[in-house]
């Protein structure tokens, strides 16, 4: 089962995965609040994904980079990103972009959704 969310629900989305692990296939997450500040370490993707050690963790995280939240560095996707390399785990599918012209509207959703479909049942149907 993959899960999905978008800004406050993509960091849960992401939180979900690694506090449950393998109980999702795959997590994708757009114009997600990466490392939000003041969450508490135990619900925090970025700390949470340095101590990950579950199956294979699979996720598409895509961030607009008209994004007024990412200019003003408030999502800080790079944090995420940076986790992911000094982490744990070093497995499954992690695929970090941004999307160039994209802000944080339901637009920016409709362009990504497509893509987040595809790689969702990517995983579904194996």
């Amino acid at each position: 089962m993959p899960i999905f969310g978008h800004s406050m629900g993509g960091h849960g989305a992401l939180v979900c995965e690694l506090k449950n692990q393998g109980k999702f296939q795959y997590v994708s997450a757009v114009s997600t609040i990466s490392n939000p500040i003041k969450a508490p370490l135990a619900y925090k993707a970025t700390e949470l994904v340095k101590k990950y050690t579950g199956p294979a963790l699979n996720m598409l995280v895509d961030q607009g980079k008209a994004d007024n939240f990412y200019v003003e560095e408030q999502h800080l996707p790079v944090n995420l990103s940076a986790a992911l390399k000094e982490g744990l785990y070093k497995n499954g599918d992690q695929l970090s972009k941004k999307s160039k012209g994209c802000d944080h509207s339901y637009y920016f959703i409709a362009k990504f959704i497509e893509e987040c479909i595809n790689h969702h049942a990517k995983f579904l149907f194996q």
